[in-house]
C-alpha cells in the first residue's frame, strides 16, 4: 500500500508522466525556485521574531530615525 491508496506503480507512473510533460529541466528549475521562495520564507519568519523581541518604545524609536533619514531627502527634491 503506498500514500493514501495510491500503489508504488501507480505513484512511478505519475511521476513518469510529469517528467515527459515538464521535462527534467523544467522541473530542476520548478524545483529550485521553490527551495529559494522556502528559504525566503523562512528568513522572513526569522526577521519577524527578531522584532517581536523588541520593546515597543525601540520599535517606535527606529521608525523616528528611518523618518529624519528620509525628511532631508525630501526637502532637498522639493526645494530644487
Amino acid at each position: 500500500m503506498g500514500i493514501g491508496g495510491i500503489s508504488m506503480w501507480q505513484l512511478l507512473i505519475l511521476l513518469l508522466i510529469v517528467v515527459l510533460v515538464f521535462g527534467t529541466k523544467r522541473l530542476r528549475n520548478m524545483g529550485s525556485d521553490l527551495g529559494a521562495a522556502v528559504k525566503g520564507f523562512r528568513s522572513g519568519m526569522e526577521e519577524g521574531k527578531e522584532e517581536e523581541k523588541l520593546e515597543p518604545d525601540q520599535i517606535e524609536a527606529e521608525e523616528r530615525s528611518e523618518a529624519a533619514t528620509e525628511e532631508p531627502a525630501k526637502n532637498k527634491e522639493t526645494s530644487g
